[in-house]
């Protein structure tokens, strides 16, 4: 399988996403967006997976290159491709298809529960699912649900963690892709943002390794639903 990924900043690639591609024998490749890489045509992939960044889906005038992103992102919905979006990635989806994205109550930084809701199991990805499961959160903003897309999971600090569209078009705030060095990076760029918050951990249970395999292994999951592994 071919996958293409979209890069915001240097310090959130593709993470454990690489991993798999090359385990399973498929291609990787990617377009950095901040150094002004060109967007694939809908025939050079099999799944697109849009990236996290620090900035926000309305910050247009900062990064001009969201404007063709989201233009991208909508023609490629109705264009019938396989898309996952993380972070960032499900912000920028939910805003293309039409659903609100503004400021979470409040910031999500570390490994936090994850749970399924009680209608994730009217798309075929529910039982890709478990029912609780630690995820790693690192985001300030949220996004509603968009129309015709199922409600996947949730969190204490964030209703809408996750959502899948015509069981081809997934968004999840959350970062089953995290590895240590992705965490590392993302300490590295954003340490300022960790304000001792309720929702916030220290660095040191950030970087707790106890959680990665598992996440690692529900994110394989997940890609392999939508046929890409």
């Amino acid at each position: 399988m071919r996958i293409h990924y979209l890069q915001h900043v240097p310090f959130e690639g593709p993470a454990y996403l690489e991993a798999m591609a090359l385990e399973s024998g498929g291609s990787l490749a990617g377009t950095r967006l901040y150094e002004g890489g060109s967007l694939p045509g809908p025939s050079d992939f099999d799944l697109l997976a849009v990236m996290g960044g620090p900035m926000g889906v309305h910050d247009v005038k900062q990064y001009p290159w969201l404007a063709d992103e989201k233009k991208f992102l909508g023609e490629m919905i109705d264009a019938g491709k396989k898309i996952i979006g993380i972070c960032l990635g499900a912000q920028l989806i939910a805003d293309v298809m039409g659903a609100a994205v503004y400021k979470n109550s409040c910031r999500e930084i570390g490994w936090f529960p994850v749970k399924k809701t009680s209608g994730a199991s009217s798309s075929s990805f529910g039982e890709a699912l478990p029912e609780r499961f630690t995820a790693f959160h690192w985001h300030g903003d949220t996004f509603d649900i968009p129309a015709g897309a199922v409600h996947m999971a949730e969190s204490d600090a964030c209703r809408n963690q996750g959502f899948v569209y015509d069981d081809r078009v997934v968004g999840l705030q959350f970062h089953l892709e995290a590895t240590p060095e992705s965490v590392r990076a993302l300490l590295d760029n954003c340490r300022d943002e960790l304000d001792g918050s309720r929702f916030v951990q220290s660095e040191k249970d950030i970087v707790n390794d106890i959680y990665f395999t598992e996440s690692n292994g529900l994110f394989a999951r997940l890609i392999k639903k939508l046929g890409a592994l």
